[in-house]
């Protein structure tokens, strides 16, 4: 398999837009991978820390594409997003939070803009990815900053937080889960491929990969899917077939495993530090269940634990209402 580069991903996806390889929108950003761009509801009358910029980092061999925006001096939430996702997800909650602080969310490598090396050349697991983030956080000079974690954020982020409790400041999860109730019977495929990791469990979990199961993570639970727009899943179903990209997922469903070995340690780390925490879960995803989210309680008791009737995919519907429960419960101190 080759590895996927950033440059190729904008090529393919400018190719499926109908702009055509050598059409000048796309040459123009294929040209321009650092270049500052604003989000389409902004007008010229906005502060200028309201910019959304897009930007890529190289950590090692992989870039990290990513996403920044608020004032340098804000106090700064890393936003790490799941599976099948990107940091597409952040859209709307973006640029909700950069009056405050300084927002900064990557692609995981593999996923999105961010490069999909080959498998040859790097071994999908929780732990690599966590550590290319580890060091993306400090080639961009973070040195303290709050997370935020999603599906596959949580166990990403919370090995960060292990690794360096010294620089997290506080914790928001969303549907981002580190105990064992919290995992719903539809994990059951995935746990009989961590058992028997046999070609006919691997090949059983390729309806996970399936468009209409995206479209399906995104939808389910959610009281009107009109208010979804398949611009989310249909981003993620683009990026999923990309060459490649179905043996690298299928190898991080049979790592997630690991992240089960290491809930003993995340859970310690949330008692002996009991960082500043939020939960902000949509009570009805079929794969984190409610009682994940309530057991932060016990080994962090003034956790702040809040449920949204929505799916999996929580920020689509409810992207208002957790940017306003982070500002209450992470208020900012004014900066000098």
């Amino acid at each position: 398999m080759h590895s996927i580069s950033r440059r190729q991903s904008l090529a393919g996806l400018s190719f499926a837009l109908g702009l055509g390889a050598s059409g000048s929108a796309a040459a123009a950003l294929l040209g321009a991978p650092q270049a500052r761009l604003t989000t389409p509801n902004q007008s010229k009358n906005k502060e200028p820390n309201m910019t959304v910029t897009y930007k890529t980092q190289k950590v090692g061999p992989v870039d990290v594409f990513y996403r920044e925006a608020g004032p340098k001096d804000a106090p700064v939430i890393l936003l790490l997003h799941g599976y099948p996702t990107t940091s597409h997800m952040f859209r709307d909650l973006i640029p909700l939070l950069a009056d405050q602080y300084r927002v900064i969310a990557p692609d995981l490598p593999g996923f999105g803009q961010s490069d999909m090396p080959s498998r040859e050349s790097f071994t999908y697991s929780f732990d690599n990815i966590a550590n290319v983030i580890d060091r993306f956080t400090e080639v961009i000079g973070l040195t303290k900053f709050a997370i935020y974690v999603f599906d596959y954020g949580a166990p990403t982020g919370f090995r960060l937080a292990v690794k360096h409790p010294e620089r997290i400041t506080g914790i928001i999860s969303q549907n981002g889960n580190a105990y064992v109730e919290g995992l719903s019977e539809g994990w059951n495929p995935i746990r009989a491929y961590w058992e028997d990791p046999s070609d006919t469990n691997r090949q059983a979990l390729r309806g996970f990969l399936a468009p209409e199961t995206t479209a399906w993570q995104y939808t389910h639970g959610v009281a009107d899917v009109t208010a979804i727009s398949p611009d989310g899943y249909t981003l993620d179903n683009f990026y999923l077939a990309r060459p490649g990209a179905d043996e690298a997922q299928l190898d991080l469903f049979g790592d997630y495993k690991s992240n089960l070995a290491l809930y003993p340690q995340f859970q310690a780390y949330f008692r002996e530090h009991k960082p500043k925490f939020l939960a902000v879960w949509g009570k009805n995803d079929p794969f984190f269940l409610p009682p994940g989210a309530e057991a932060y309680k016990r080994d962090i008791p003034d956790a702040d634990v809040r449920f949204y009737d929505t799916g999996h995919f929580a920020l689509e519907t409810h992207a208002a209402e957790i940017a306003a429960a982070i500002k209450e419960v992470f208020s900012a101190p004014a900066r000098a």
